[in-house]
């Protein structure tokens, strides 16, 4: 109970400063949606939220009134989940979307895809919704999930990462996700635990040797001024579902929720284009920074046998099955 008190202290707080982007209407809407995210107003995310926002609004001729709160003013990604899932907020897009729906880790399985276009085909097939609604069970309405930025990939100081042989034994810095864990031990790497704001500290001073990330988090916390070489081996993407509180939703009328699907939906979709849009800019930067090389198809189809146990470790603990793979794999075609 002591880290949800803190939790609504947090946000009482925030709206006792108006933190939050509100309108004027939101006194006379007769439904109000409160979202969070912890990324700033000018990341990708929050910007299309604002899209939401304007959209929204418009849509519903003012029944519904938004207000967004950015920059992590509610609380960690942790912290305003547990919020949408209480109904102390109505909206939140973030990580830890196993929480919603322990499926969604499908979508980060280990060079599961080829390119951003097969995930979203995966992601809006039947497969994509009904993964979707298996969020409902745990108190969470999905309209929409999308991706959370574009492919990851690896820094490194001592070498081009072109063969498998090429990654054994390099110390790499890897966030607390089991996912990510697993799947470079299974490849020979060395994984270890940083902290991602001291990444930046631990490869200059060579306590790793290398990170993965998006383009763009290399680009925005600097990494390449303490690496060498990026290798483009498109690992792993992850999803970006847009959580919403079950109940709020339930009790909005019938046209209202249609309105309400619709904007999300293209929310997502402006997001993905945002986001998606930003990584090759990013790429651009790297490319002038760092020795840049890609993975030959031969070399992915080596890496992609090499963490094959990590996708039959989930399998067996039962997150989902291999026929779930196959119809995610069948729709990404």
């Amino acid at each position: 109970m002591k880290k949800l008190t803190i939790t609504m202290v947090m946000f009482l707080f925030a709206v006792g400063l108006g933190l939050g982007v509100s309108t004027p209407k939101a006194a006379a809407a007769t439904y109000l949606f409160k979202y969070a995210n912890t990324q700033s107003a000018s990341h990708p995310r929050s910007k299309s939220m604002e899209f939401f926002k304007t959209e929204l609004e418009k849509a519903s001729g003012g029944r519904i009134a938004v207000e967004l709160y950015f920059g992590g003013v509610l609380g960690k990604e942790a912290d305003t989940l547990d919020m949408v899932k209480m109904g102390a907020i109505q909206g939140v897009r973030g990580g830890l979307f196993e929480r919603a729906n322990k499926q969604y880790l499908i979508y980060t399985l280990p060079f599961m895809f080829e390119n951003t276009a097969q995930v979203l085909a995966a992601m809006n097939s039947p497969i994509g919704q009904k993964i979707n609604e298996g969020a409902l069970q745990n108190g969470y309405y999905i309209p929409a999930t999308g991706v959370a930025g574009g492919f990851r990939n690896i820094t490194n100081s001592k070498r081009p990462i072109a063969t498998l042989a090429d990654i054994k034994g390099l110390k790499m810095r890897t966030p607390p996700i089991d996912m990510t864990i697993k799947t470079f031990r299974a490849l020979g790497a060395n994984p270890q635990q940083v902290p991602y704001t001291e990444t930046y500290m631990a490869l200059k001073t060579g306590v790793v040797d290398g990170q993965e990330n998006p383009f763009s988090n290399i680009v925005d916390m600097k990494f390449y001024e303490a690496q060498k070489y990026l290798s483009v081996v498109n690992w792993q993407v992850h999803p970006d579902p847009f959580y919403v509180n079950l109940a709020w939703y339930k009790a909005l009328p019938a046209d209202l929720q249609t309105i309400f699907d619709q904007v999300a939906k293209e929310t997502i979709k402006r997001s993905n284009d945002l986001w998606l849009g930003s990584e090759d800019g990013f790429f651009q930067i790297l490319q002038k920074e760092l020795a840049v090389n890609t993975l030959t198809p031969q070399a992915r189809a080596e890496f992609r046998e090499a963490v094959k146990p990590v996708w039959q470790g989930y399998v067996d603990d039962g997150f989902f099955t291999w026929d779930d793979i196959n119809q995610v794999k069948k729709f990404a075609e």
